[in-house]
């Protein structure tokens, strides 16, 4: 594939250069953001007149045919592309010709890639409350039951005084209530947009960053340029919220994999959930809730990685921030499937 940056260098780099400045694998993920982000842009140049209506629709279903191509399969996106922008805009000047290219008229890498980071981890927030709203609508239907259920509290690990299941069972929901509360808050800081900021300092091109914003319905506009493609501040907020998940999911599974032992038999696990054992047969052993304490460490890996990665970095955009996807990506997942096995 050519390379967009192509300027004043032949852009002719070896094969090991070419593979280690590849983010395609990891931003692969945002192909929808990504194509959304440009229909947008698309539709915000033919209303500024940069570009035509005409040229404006061929690019649109251009870009509408390779969305669904790459969802019904019969495109593959290529693991060669340095990353999913430039595959995205090869394929659809191959397709539709050097009009094609206009779309990144009045754009940049620097500022698309920090819109569809935005874009993405906005739909992960209200897929990961989405999630924290069903287990605590568990607990609240677990605590019901055992309103009368009868248990030892305990402090310092000893027993203390006799509280009922319920009670115990609702602290953990109380908790994630307020991640909930915390996800729903980052939201707004995430749903801006940094689009227009181009590569640091805007264009000369008469746009209109309201118009595109409102396109994809963000609440509102960087307003430094420098800082809308700089900072990644969102990020360490998101991996830090995910991180206090983390911690109340392990909590809970520690407790699951203390109650449901012989020494306190509280509580017993479906099979469908823990595994037994090739030599001891008269075990059943807790882990689900053991891969969940222990993938806590990822996540709070992750949180240090990225705050590490963005410590002392100048203003504006360095190509270490390229390494920030797959670290909360990774926590993403991990959260989710936390959730979800909880």
């Amino acid at each position: 594939m050519s390379k967009l940056w192509k300027g004043r260098t032949s852009a002719k780099t070896s094969v090991l250069a070419d593979e280690f400045n590849s983010s395609i694998k990891i931003d692969k993920r945002m192909y929808k953001e990504d194509i959304e982000g440009s229909m947008a842009h698309v539709a915000m140049l033919s209303h500024c007149n940069i570009i035509t209506k005409v040229e404006a629709k061929k690019i649109t279903d251009g870009l509408v045919k390779i969305l669904k191509d790459i969802e019904s399969g019969k495109l593959k996106i290529d693991d060669k592309a340095e990353d999913i922008h430039m595959f995205v805009e090869e394929v659809l000047t191959k397709r539709i010709g050097d009009v094609g290219k206009k779309l990144h008229t009045a754009r940049s890498r620097n500022d698309q890639v920090a819109l569809d980071v935005r874009l993405n981890l906005r739909k992960e927030i209200t897929l990961i409350n989405f999630t924290l709203d069903k287990l605590i609508n568990l607990i609240i239907d677990i605590a019901d039951k055992n309103r009368n259920t009868i248990m030892s509290g305990f402090t310092h690990l000893q027993k203390a005084q006799p509280i009922t299941f319920a009670h115990y069972i609702l602290a953990y929901g109380m908790m994630f209530k307020r991640d909930m509360e915390r996800l729903y808050d980052l939201y707004k800081r995430v749903n801006v947009s940094p689009i227009g900021a181009c590569a640091l300092a805007g264009t000369t091109y008469k746009t209109d960053r309201v118009y595109e914003a409102k396109l994809l319905e963000m609440d509102s506009i960087c307003e430094n340029s420098i800082d809308a493609v700089s900072d990644r501040d969102f990020i360490v907020e998101f991996a830090s919220d995910l991180s206090i998940i983390a911690i109340h999911l392990s909590r809970l599974a520690e407790e699951t994999i203390l109650f449901t032992s012989a020494e306190f038999n509280y509580i017993e696990l479906s099979d469908a959930v823990t595994t037994g054992s090739s030599i001891m047969p008269q075990k059943k052993n807790s882990d689900m809730a053991e891969l969940v304490r222990g993938k806590t460490g990822r996540v709070y890996g992750n949180l240090l990685n990225i705050l590490t990665l963005l410590k002392g970095l100048p203003l504006a955009y360095n190509k270490d921030m390229q390494e920030d996807k797959e670290l909360i990506f990774d926590s993403v997942d991990t959260v989710k499937n936390s959730l979800n096995i909880s």
